[in-house]
């Protein structure tokens, strides 16, 4: 296939340089109805582009197949059989998965360590979700994904589930086995959904990890805005095999995707296909060696320590893991990674991506730079030196791992949806969630409808809110109290 076209970006050029005057949505005409204020932050150009996907870029009867040509060209880019664009951000794009493969009341394995708009599908559909365990780091705290062999227990004791869904990179950059556990799901004739939301660059560089489409996945869920070059909201999910439909998928998608999707986003994700097949080596060959550099010079400052493969991968932990995720021990310097995420970003304006009780991470991609990393380099050595002044650290109750897994009462849907009562988080022990509490990011609920509260849990979230944990999902922010099923 032709990878110098780009089918969106050439037809909103046409629509341009045709003079087209709409009487359609969307109703600033072009810019000329926004109000000045909001046209003098973010540009003209922004209204300009904003145009109909049909009556717009393509004609009433959407002839041209603009959209098709440009999903056809994505798949070809990636070795896929089938691609589908999302302007609702993979949340929706893995709940039109996990709808493909399983309905109300039917079993679907899915990792514990899932993000929150996973555990959002079940709530929507009814699934009962067959959680597998991932493989905790008891020393760091910090899970990876589950291992084959426990999708494989998990397949043996519910032979009934329609399949499997598993995280791949979650946000610290950790990869499943992905290939073990496509031959495990394979084996039992069943598909396997991959969340690879953080791994939009990976088919574009074999210095990364392996993508899901190459280790034999059905489905892979890509967010393009996350390490590639969308605009917030870019998805895209490919499809292989025989196992899923891609009439049944585009029509999950199409119940409960947008009817008017953004052409800003479409244009984003087409061009951005277009860079990576024409430029996508190089640009990784150039953002790989300037991670490493990063890397080797985060490690010489005191009391910061940048996780490796050494740290995260081998038996028991990772399969492999994304360089790009700089994933930083601040434990040395005596405080927490919220501390200092908030205190880089205050008086150096820089942010970095995620942070927990004892880590900060930086995430690189192939538009970063030696000055963008420079920035960055020069944060993490005067918050080092400026350590004192962020001590001491509230003291968050970390439970041990085995701990923070809590046991699954009430299927996810019929605990969100029953009634329920707001109760003080010390008197909530014993009772059943009504709600997900969700520390972010990285997203990954700490508890879910449906599950049993303990007190070390409690203990934990509510000491985190105090150090600087943001859990944005609860009733209660501050989980102050809880929302629980009605005794």
């Amino acid at each position: 296939m032709d990878h110098s076209r780009a089918p969106v970006l050439e037809a909103l050029s046409a629509y341009h340089e045709s003079g087209q005057t709409p009487f359609t949505p969307p109703g600033h005409k072009q810019a000329r109805g926004a109000d000045p204020r909001v046209r003098s932050v973010l540009g003209d150009a922004v209204f300009v582009s904003d145009v109909l996907a049909i009556s717009g870029l393509d004609d009433r009867r959407s002839s041209h197949g603009v959209l098709e040509a440009a999903q056809e060209l994505m798949a070809d880019a990636v070795g896929a059989e089938h691609t589908f664009f999302s302007t609702c951000g993979s949340s929706l794009s893995v709940k039109s998965a996990m709808l493909s493969v399983a309905g109300p009341g039917e079993k679907l394995l899915v990792g514990r360590d899932a993000h929150k708009s996973v555990v959002s599908g079940l709530i929507l559909s009814g699934i009962r979700p067959v959680w597998v365990d991932p493989q905790w780091d008891a020393e760091r705290h910090l899970a990876h994904p589950p291992s084959a062999e426990a999708f494989a227990a998990a397949f043996a004791e519910h032979p009934d589930a329609r399949g499997a869904l598993v995280t791949s990179p979650t946000p610290y950059g950790t990869c499943a086995d992905l290939a073990a556990i496509t031959e495990v799901c394979h084996a039992a004739g069943r598909p396997v959904i991959v969340d690879e939301a953080w791994g939009a660059h990976l088919p574009f560089h074999d210095g990364l990890p392996t993508w899901a489409m190459d280790a034999g996945a059905d489905v892979c869920v890509t967010s393009v805005h996350k390490m590639g070059s969308g605009l917030e909201q870019g998805s895209v999910f490919h499809l292989q095999g025989d196992l899923i439909k891609p009439e049944v998928l585009k029509s999950r998608e199409d119940l409960l995707g947008t009817t008017s999707p953004s052409v800003l986003i479409y244009a984003a994700l087409d061009g951005w296909r277009r860079q990576m097949v024409e430029h996508g080596k190089p640009l990784y060959d150039d953002a790989l060696a300037l991670v490493g550099d990063v890397r080797a010079r985060i490690a010489t400052i005191d009391g910061l320590h940048v996780h490796g493969r050494d740290d995260f991968c081998g038996p028991g932990r990772a399969a492999d893991m994304d360089p790009l995720q700089v994933i930083i021990d601040i434990t040395g310097l005596g405080t927490t990674g919220y501390r200092v995420a908030d205190w880089i970003r205050e008086h150096h304006q820089v942010n970095l991506h995620l942070s927990d009780h004892r880590r900060a991470s930086a995430q690189l991609t192939h538009a970063d730079d030696g000055a963008t990393t420079s920035k960055l380099l020069a944060a993490l050595r005067d918050v080092a030196a400026r350590a004192a002044d962020l001590r001491p650290a509230p003291h968050i109750e970390v439970p041990p791992p085995a701990r923070l897994r809590l046991q699954q009462e009430l299927l996810p849907r019929d605990a969100f949806f029953a009634a329920t009562e707001q109760v003080p988080w010390e008197r909530a022990e014993g009772r059943v969630s009504a709600e997900m509490l969700t520390p972010y990011p990285p997203g990954i609920p700490a508890v879910l409808p449906g599950e049993r509260l303990d007190a070390e849990v409690l203990r934990y979230l509510r000491t985190g809110v105090d150090a600087g944990m943001v859990v944005p999902d609860a009733v209660d922010t501050e989980v102050k109290s809880v929302r629980v099923v009605a005794a």
